[in-house]
């Protein structure tokens, strides 16, 4: 889950304004907008993700969200319209912003081990996919285009959905004593 997320989360900031300058013409300015966009559905997001996270449970929103990765971005880029990107870019930041605090939660709270160690686990493996994903990017990109190497989002977003299930063991009990 961690290295999708960072993938996700790196690939707006690393080839948006590419995609927009460079394959669908925008200005520069205007080829900013994918990650301003993805960024402030994010946070606005993340904001939010303590009470949606308390309402419906860590599996729950973990799916939503990579739905919305994977529907966002997708639509976005079978469009190909520099609208349609950017506004499936902030669909996509708003489904991807409850992903680490998930993540962080589920690593302190598997069972066996001691939160800081769980916890402290999240930072050595997170760095992978933003780091992995840029260069994967570029070399698809160098033979096919960027709007076909951004694939990679929405296919993310679907791998994260297949996923969510797997947040429940590190899920803390509910008061059945159950997963939540």
């Amino acid at each position: 889950i961690l290295l999708l997320a960072g993938a996700v989360e790196d690939s707006p900031a690393s080839w948006g304004a590419v995609l927009l300058r460079e394959e669908l013409g925008t200005s520069a300015g205007v080829g900013g907008l994918v990650f301003v966009a993805f960024q402030a559905a994010m946070t606005v997001g993340r904001l939010a993700a303590d009470r949606v996270l308390d309402r419906l449970g860590p599996v729950a929103v973990l799916r939503a969200g990579s739905v919305a990765i994977a529907v966002g971005s997708g639509l976005g880029l079978l469009v190909g319209h520099p609208v349609s990107v950017v506004v499936g870019f902030a669909l996509a930041g708003l489904g991807a912003a409850p992903l680490f605090p998930v993540v962080f939660h589920a690593a302190g709270n598997l069972p066996g081990l001691a939160t800081g160690h769980g916890v402290a686990g999240v930072p050595w493996a997170s760095p992978v996919g933003f780091l992995a994903m840029p260069p994967l990017i570029g070399l698809v990109a160098d033979a096919l285009s960027v709007r076909a190497a951004l694939a990679a989002v929405p296919v993310a977003g679907a791998l994260l959905a297949l996923l969510a299930g797997a947040e429940r063991t590190g899920a803390s009990p509910t008061p059945t004593g159950r997963p939540a």
